[in-house]
């Protein structure tokens, strides 16, 4: 199994101690990402420590207040390394609203171009005020990537939307991946979208060490607990585990080129 997405320097313990564990549970792929310059450059010290984990470069939406053009170069000069799989996480979060949104979409273009550059794929974050993400942000995150991101790899990722947008994200190619509230009680919507999504463009993740899934619930996550969102979306797509284990396996190095 692999994790798409988690967030190592932000995990409970020492990262060896979190790689071990995910190891252990059967993890044999994880992709540390960054938030800002700094959590990019732990991202790729983890990377270079553990064959395991690879590293995804990027300023989350959250904090691209006063983003420019030094940001988007310094971004660059991180994605060129080679244990750098992705570039992100970027996109729009109208949820918090920490950062002015000019800024976010400032930051969300000069990172979709970042990744053409260096051809790696864009790792993309939304968020609306809604639980289920299906407004203002999702609309302007699709249009963006509608109209400027032809030629570069799209990963959605802990993908909260609706089953419509899964169906349109498929259209464009972009790929789905999903987190720990597929498994909530109260996520059945969610669910039905992951059933909808092509098997070519499906990924799992933790989001680590948020979205702990619900056998665990209450709980800080880690990159371990990744296996039991994949029992999940196993049943949810009507297969078994070994074969969303090998799905998404091949579907990981594809995508991201471990």
């Amino acid at each position: 199994m692999i994790d798409s997405h988690c967030h190592l320097d932000l995990c409970d313990g020492d990262v060896a101690d979190v790689v071990a564990a995910a190891t252990t549970a059967g993890v044999t792929r994880m992709l540390s990402v960054g938030i800002d310059a700094a959590a990019s450059r732990v991202a790729i010290d983890a990377a270079e420590a553990h064959p395991a984990v690879f590293a995804c470069v990027g300023r989350h939406p959250n904090g691209a207040a006063g983003f420019d053009d030094a940001a988007a170069q310094e971004i660059a000069e991180l994605a060129a390394h080679p244990r750098v799989a992705a570039v992100g996480e970027t996109g729009l979060d109208y949820y918090r609203d920490r950062a002015p949104r000019s800024d976010q979409r400032r930051a969300f273009e000069a990172q979709i171009d970042v990744a053409r550059a260096v051809r790696k794929p864009l790792v993309i974050h939304v968020r609306d005020g809604a639980q289920a993400t299906a407004g203002e942000a999702l609309a302007e995150t699709f249009e963006l990537l509608r109209s400027r991101a032809a030629g570069v790899t799209v990963i959605l990722h802990c993908f909260s939307a609706r089953p419509a947008s899964a169906e349109e994200a498929a259209e464009h190619g972009w790929v789905c991946s999903f987190a720990g509230n597929l498994t909530y009680p109260s996520a059945e919507a969610l669910r039905e979208a992951a059933a909808r999504v092509p098997d070519d463009l499906l990924l799992v993740e933790t989001d680590a060490p948020f979205l702990t899934p619900q056998p665990v619930r209450g709980k800080p996550n880690v990159p371990a607990n990744v296996v039991a969102t994949a029992e999940r979306l196993a049943e949810v797509r009507g297969g078994s585990y070994a074969e969303l284990d090998a799905l998404v396996e091949a579907n990981a190095a594809r995508v991201l080129g471990w």
